[in-house]
C-alpha cells in the first residue's frame, strides 16, 4: 500500500468544469452537507465551480453551520518552534531552499530549543508545532532529543508544554514509530502539490523532496509507525486550487478506506515572500488564490470534511483569519516566529513573510470579543481519545461534552497567569456567560467547580 499512488491526475481534472451548480443541486448539496455526513468527490467538484456571490455566501453560512454544531466556539491556539533552517531541497518556493545562499543558517542547539520553548511559556503557550528543515543535522534522532527537551521545559509558573506535534518531511516506519514512542500528537507533512507533473517543475530531482511518490505516502508508513493523527495540507499558489482540494479529499479517502481514520487536520498555507526567493513575489506566483476564493475552499472542506480540524497561520493577515474562524477554520498559530531562535530575537533567515504580527494576548482578546474560546487543551491526547477512536466520539456528537469544557479550563488558566488586566477581566465575563450554557446541570456543576479550583491555584484540570 504506501508504493500506491491513489491520486488520478486526470480523474481530478476531468471533474473540474466551469459549469456552475443549479439552484437545486446546489440546494441539495448544502442540505447533505447540514447532516454533517461530510460530501462525496462529485459534490465538491461542483462547488468549486461556484462563483456567484451570493451562492458563495450560501456556502459559508453552511460552513458557518457546520463548524457551530461541531466545535462550538472552541478555537485551539499554538505556535511553532523552528528548530533549524538547513535544508537539502531546493524548492522554488521556499525561503529555506538550498541555493538561498544569502539566508543565514542555523540548526539549534537542544539549551537553544529549551529556551525557545520558554519563550513560549511565557507567552501562554501549552501546545507546540516543531518543524525543520530537511538535512542530515536535524534528523530522527535529533528530533527525539528535540521533543524530550521541549516536553521537559518548564516556566517561572511551573507551566509546560502539555502536547506537541511535528512537521517533518517523510521518514522510513522505523522513524516514525521513535517518534511515536516519544508522545507526539499530529504528524504533519504538506505535499505541497497533488499534481505530480507540476511537482516535478517546483522540486528539482536529485534532492530528497523531488520523489513525488515517497512524499505522498509518507503518512501511510506514519500511519504504520504507530502515529494515530496526522495532518495533510497544500501550499496553494502552484496550480489551480480547485484540482488541490479534490486531492486532499482522495487523500483523505485512501487513509479512512486503508488505516480506518482520515486526517486529522488539514493546514491551508498560501505562498508568501520569502527573502532571497523570487518565485514566491507575488507577480511569480503560477496560480495566486484570491480572498474570495480562500474563503470558499476552506468553507467547502469544512463541510465536505467536517469532523476534520483546520489550520490557518499567521502567513494570513488578521482581518483574514478573525474571518475565517467563523465559516470553518478550528486552529490558529499565534504570536509565531517563522525563523529558528526568532523567540530569542535571532536574526537568522526565515521560512517566509509574517501576516500576523499580534501578541498571544491581543489574538486572544479578538477571541473573547467575538465570543470564542481560547483553547489549550490536550486532553484526548493524554486520555487516548486519538485517531479513530476520537472520530468514534466526534461523530455522534460525544466529544462536545469533553472538548467545551476542557477549552475552558485551559482558558481560565491563561487568564490566571498570563493574561493582561483587560483581557482577564472580559475573558472572565465570557466565562460566567458560557457556564451557564451547559444544560446538564450536573456537568455545569463539575464545570464551575473546577474552574474554582484553578482560580484557586490548581492546573491541568480536564475531563
Amino acid at each position: 500500500m504506501r508504493n500506491q499512488n491513489f491520486i488520478d491526475r486526470e480523474k481530478l481534472y476531468g471533474l473540474l468544469t466551469d459549469n456552475a451548480p443549479t439552484q437545486d443541486e446546489l440546494n441539495n448539496i448544502l442540505n447533505k452537507a447540514r447532516k454533517l455526513k461530510g460530501l462525496n468527490l462529485e459534490d465538491v467538484a461542483k462547488l468549486l465551480c461556484v462563483e456567484d456571490e451570493a451562492d458563495i455566501q450560501k456556502i459559508l453560512d453552511t460552513a458557518e453551520y457546520c463548524k457551530d454544531e461541531i466545535y462550538g466556539k472552541r478555537l485551539v491556539l499554538f505556535a511553532p518552534i523552528y528548530t533549524g533552517n538547513a535544508c537539502v531541497n531546493n524548492c522554488v518556493y521556499c525561503g529555506f531552499r538550498r541555493d538561498n545562499k544569502g539566508l543565514k543558517r542555523k540548526v539549534l542547539t537542544m539549551d537553544e530549543i529549551e529556551q525557545e520553548t520558554l519563550q513560549l511559556l511565557r507567552m501562554g503557550h501549552k501546545r507546540a508545532l516543531l518543524i525543520c528543515g530537511e538535512s542530515p543535522r536535524n534528523d530522527a534522532d535529533y528530533m527525539v532529543e528535540a521533543i524530550r527537551r521541549t516536553y521537559a521545559a518548564k516556566d517561572e509558573k511551573g507551566s509546560t508544554i502539555r502536547r506537541i506535534n511535528v512537521e517533518l518531511a517523510p521518514m522510513s516506519v522505523e522513524d516514525f514509530a521513535k517518534l511515536k514512542a516519544e508522545r507526539i500528537g499530529t504528524y504533519v507533512c504538506f505535499q505541497e502539490t497533488y499534481d505530480p507533473v507540476e511537482y516535478a517543475k517546483f522540486h528539482p530531482a536529485g534532492t530528497p523532496k523531488g520523489d513525488y511518490l515517497y512524499r505522498l505516502t509518507c503518512m501511510d508508513r506514519a500511519m504504520e509507525g504507530g502515529i494515530n493523527d496526522v495532518g495533510l495540507g497544500v501550499l496553494f499558489g502552484l496550480v489551480d486550487y480547485r484540482f488541490e482540494i479534490l486531492a486532499i479529499m482522495e487523500h483523505a479517502r485512501h487513509l479512512e478506506e486503508d488505516y480506518g481514520c482520515g486526517p486529522h487536520t488539514v493546514s491551508f498555507p498560501r505562498i508568501e515572500p520569502a527573502e532571497g526567493t523570487p518565485f514566491s513575489l507575488p507577480e511569480n506566483i503560477p496560480h495566486p488564490v484570491a480572498d474570495k476564493d480562500f474563503m470558499k475552499i476552506i468553507s467547502i472542506i469544512r463541510i465536505a470534511m467536517p469532523y476534520t480540524g483546520i489550520i490557518i497561520s499567521t502567513r494570513e493577515r488578521p482581518e483574514m483569519r478573525d474571518k475565517l474562524v467563523k465559516y470553518g477554520v478550528s486552529q490558529i498559530s499565534a504570536a509565531s516566529e517563522t525563523n529558528p531562535g526568532g523567540y530569542e530575537e535571532d536574526n537568522t533567515g526565515a521560512q517566509f513573510t509574517l501576516g500576523d504580527h499580534r501578541s498571544l494576548d491581543e489574538v486572544i482578546s479578538m477571541m473573547i470579543d467575538g465570543g470564542y474560546i481560547p483553547s489549550f487543551c490536550t486532553g484526548c491526547y493524554r486520555k487516548g481519545r486519538t485517531g479513530a477512536d476520537f472520530m468514534d466520539l466526534a461523530k455522534p456528537g460525544l466529544i462536545k461534552e469533553y472538548c467545551k469544557p476542557n477549552a475552558m479550563f485551559t482558558f481560565r488558566e491563561y487568564l490566571e497567569d498570563y493574561a493582561s488586566p483587560a483581557t482577564k477581566a472580559k475573558g472572565l465575563e465570557l466565562l460566567k456567560k458560557l457556564t451557564q450554557t451547559f444544560p446538564k446541570e450536573e456537568l455545569k456543576k463539575r464545570v464551575e467547580g473546577n474552574l474554582c479550583k484553578i482560580g484557586d491555584g490548581e492546573r491541568d484540570l480536564y475531563f
